[in-house]
This record gives structure tokens, sequence and C-alpha cells, in this order.
């Protein structure tokens, strides 16, 4: 009787499992080593003829908060960190929730989570900025929640959270918007394709 038992739990535990699948693909940096939840990295052009890397700057009329903008040519941008909506897990994984924050201080009292920004009529875009909300999963923080996802031999970051099934968002890729505030980032149908390095 107990190995029949023994026997049912082991088949359960094994079927659970390979329904679950396969872990997603973890991301890699620029000298292949895996990238780490709480590390610090730039988000860099995959392409090195492309234009500079990810930082925040005032982009808007409005000095806070700051939005989140492709620095100038050549300039790797600011450190940022990416924790994954499991903050236990110790690497990022792609078509994983995560929060992006810079790792820097600055003059506005926002914080530096990133965030999708209400949609802007004037310029029909959901731009990318800061002031959102590390952690807390659930309805309240749908606008803070990015993925990476495989993108040819790169990455791209995506806006689609997985954490709240029943709210109502618009699901994109994350792209580059140009106006007179420079290049900014924004849902659009072409991606920007990115690297990570750690800085």
């Amino acid at each position: 009787m107990k190995m029949a038992l023994v026997a049912w739990v082991l088949v359960i535990a094994l079927s659970t499992k390979a329904l679950a699948g396969p872990a997603p693909e973890q991301v890699v940096d620029t000298s292949g080593k895996k990238v780490r939840a709480g590390g610090n990295y730039y988000i860099v052009p995959a392409n090195p003829d492309d234009v500079g890397g990810i930082s925040q700057l005032a982009s808007t009329d409005e000095d806070c908060p700051l939005d989140i903008v492709i620095a100038v040519d050549g300039y790797q941008g600011q450190p940022l960190t990416l924790v994954p909506v499991n903050d236990k897990k110790g690497v990022i994984r792609v078509s994983t929730d995560l929060n992006l924050y810079f790792s820097i201080e600055t003059s506005c009292p926002q914080s530096t989570v990133w965030k999708l920004k209400d949609y802007d009529y004037s310029t029909g875009q959901w731009f990318v900025t800061t002031g959102g909300v590390l952690g807390n999963p659930g309805w309240q923080t749908i606008a803070n929640w990015f993925k990476i996802e495989k993108y040819e031999d790169a990455y791209k970051l995506v806006y689609c959270p997985s954490v709240c099934s029943s709210c109502n968002y618009p699901c994109s890729d994350v792209g580059i918007y140009q106006d007179q505030y420079g290049k900014r980032l924004a849902l659009a149908s072409q991606p920007f394709k990115v690297k990570f390095q750690r800085a």
C-alpha cells in the first residue's frame, strides 16, 4: 500500500513538472555572462553604428518626472538595475515580468523605476518614463512591468505585463520616438534592438 502511494505521488510530481515546461532562456550580457537580478547594467544598442545607450532626461516642458531617452551617440547611458517579479530568482530570463530602475539619484522627487506614461494625445504615443513602483505586482502597478525578449541576435524590451490577467493594457515592443525633445522610448511597431553591458 505504501509503495503504491509513493508511486502515485511520484507520478503526480513528475507530471506537474512536465506541464510547467522548461524555464525561459536566461538573458546574457555582452560578455556572454548571465544578467543577474540586482546587478548594474547599461542597455546599449545592439548595432554599434546606432545611437547611444539608455538614459533619463527631462524631455518635455516639465522638469520631473524624467523620461527614458536615448543618450547622445557613443555615450553608453546610465546604469540600470533589473528586478524580476520573483525577486528570489538570481538571474533575468526572457519573457518574464521585471522592473527596471536607474541606479543613480536624481534631483526629482519621483523614483527612477520605469513605468508606462499615460497616453499622450498630442503625439499619439505611450512614452516610457520614471516614477514607477518597485515590486508589488498587481493592477495598481501594471504600468511598471516590462519584459526582455530575444530579438534576432540580441534583445528587445517589451511592455506586455503578465502580473494582472484581468487588466486591460496595450501590449507592444518598446522602440524610439523622435521629436523636438530628442529620442524617447515609447511603444512602437519597430523595436529598439539592445544588448546588456555590465556596468
